[in-house]
């Protein structure tokens, strides 16, 4: 199983970016995907979840409103949209799956793989 991510780069507060995650090696129709961050110095934390089902969506309260995550099963990929950036949205952002996932997406333990990263830098 691999979980790619990519799109992160440097951009300026405000600048929007769309994140990717490509899935190989998994059924990825029956797996949730979701987002999550570490900044420099910091725990790595939730940001976004979409269940496996595609009905719900998760964020947390820090990106609600600015950013969106979907998914497109056909080209086995998920993404992350996301507006009005902040200096402090400067982090290693991170793709997980998690087998049928509905519930608890914001918990790390939830998820059976990860991806190795992309990077996101937003100057002020």
């Amino acid at each position: 199983v691999q979980l790619q991510a990519s799109g992160g780069g440097l951009v300026q507060a405000g600048d929007s970016l769309r994140l990717s995650c490509a899935a190989s090696g998994l059924t990825f129709s029956s797996y949730a995907l979701g987002w999550f961050r570490q900044a420099p110095g910091k725990e790595r934390e939730f940001v976004a979840a979409v269940t496996w089902s595609g009905v719900s969506r998760y964020y947390s309260d820090s990106v609600k409103g600015r950013f969106t995550i979907s998914r497109d099963n056909a080209k086995n990929a998920a993404y992350l949209h996301m507006n009005s950036l902040k200096p402090e949205g400067t982090a290693v952002y991170y793709c997980a799956a998690d087998k049928l996932g509905e519930y608890n997406l914001s918990i790390m333990r939830e998820y059976d793989y990860w991806g190795q990263g992309t990077e996101v830098t937003v100057s002020s």
